[in-house]
């Protein structure tokens, strides 16, 4: 079926011409690219009015026209850090054209298009979509038992209390300053509580750590690979493989000699990757779970109880269906040539 559109007056003047020739009204539909029952409409308001132009319409009539609508969408397509005040500004001296910033808003919402804050992503040269490209052509056809004997991990920060002003309520009117519509916050979060994860795999999980002060490459060591990596390590068995990111802990002197005497294989992880290490998701996954709790955290020490406790209640199946994305993350990785992914 013809997608409906607007006849112009002149259209509208050739199929009542065309009808009057005996041409058929399926005919004449087709011929101007609309559904049938629009010539029908138009057939029976020019036997009744003896005019083809369309009835005036309720409404405020639109202060655009559609090729104005286009330099719209386009400027925003084209700039897409643009505001609607630079378009409004930029329509005026195109077309001479003066109309609001809400308007310029409608019709860019008229066009799907919504102002969102923008995702952020670590900037890539060319030396790390080299590195990630040639990591993911490494492991590209690793299959899921070779992915079973990897140990993922990673350090994370979790605020106390979160300082973003974006946070929207539902109010009457009224009820601007009543306690269920108010969002408390205090400066500076209140600190914040680091923790070391990692450690987990398709069967085993680490406890969860908690870092207090700067990691060093020895405390790092001494408090982390030794007493908790080392013997998960063991349990995965012979061929298991330990990944970390490249922090510079991680990648201390006597830390890589502690690595090769213990025989650990440690995975050549790629810079600027977090979207190829899964546990980023887990550490989204247990800042939710935390907020979502009734009785949110009221101080550092309890927001770590929470995070240790959230962790545990993680189910493995989670960890399990992470585990098993790593084949498309990395073939997602070839496609993009070594650039972002979705993940």
């Amino acid at each position: 079926m013809p997608a409906r559109r607007k006849l112009t007056t002149f259209n509208r003047g050739r199929a009542i011409a065309w009808l009057h020739d005996g041409v058929s009204k399926c005919e004449v539909a087709r011929q101007l690219g609309v559904s049938h029952s629009v010539i029908v409409r138009l057939n029976q308001r020019f036997q009744t009015t003896n005019n083809v132009e369309e009835r005036p319409r309720s409404g405020r009539p639109k202060k655009t026209t559609p090729r104005e609508d286009r330099f719209i969408q386009r400027q925003a397509l084209q700039h897409r850090a643009t505001t609607c005040k630079v378009i409004r500004g930029q329509l005026r001296e195109a077309t001479n054209i003066n109309v609001s910033e809400r308007t310029i808003d409608n019709r860019l919402h008229d066009a799907r298009l919504r102002s969102r804050r923008p995702a952020v992503r670590p900037l890539l040269t060319r030396a790390h979509r080299r590195a990630r490209l040639a990591w993911s052509r490494r492991h590209l056809r690793w299959t899921r038992r070779d992915w079973a004997q990897v140990l993922f991990s990673d350090e994370s920060r979790f605020n106390l209390y979160h300082s973003d002003g974006r946070r929207k309520v539902w109010m009457r009117e009224g009820e601007r300053y009543e306690d269920d519509t108010v969002h408390e916050r205090v400066s500076f979060g209140w600190g914040s509580v680091m923790v070391w994860g990692g450690g987990f795999s398709l069967h085993q999980r680490t406890p969860l750590y908690h870092v207090v002060g700067n990691l060093t490459g020895q405390r790092y060591r001494d408090e982390i690979l030794a007493p908790i990596v080392l013997p998960t390590l063991q349990q995965i068995g012979p061929n298991a493989v330990f990944q970390d990111d490249n922090a510079t802990p991680h990648r201390a002197r006597l830390v890589n000699d502690y690595i090769q005497q213990t025989g650990v294989v440690r995975m050549d992880f790629p810079a600027c990757s977090p979207d190829m290490n899964p546990i980023e998701h887990v550490w989204d996954e247990l800042d939710r779970q935390v907020r979502a709790n009734h009785q949110p955290p009221r101080n550092l020490q309890q927001l770590l109880q929470m995070l240790q406790q959230e962790w545990q209640a993680i189910p493995q199946a989670f960890f399990t269906k992470l585990m098993n994305s790593m084949r498309s993350r990395c073939g997602e990785l070839e496609r993009k040539r070594g650039g972002h992914t979705h993940y």
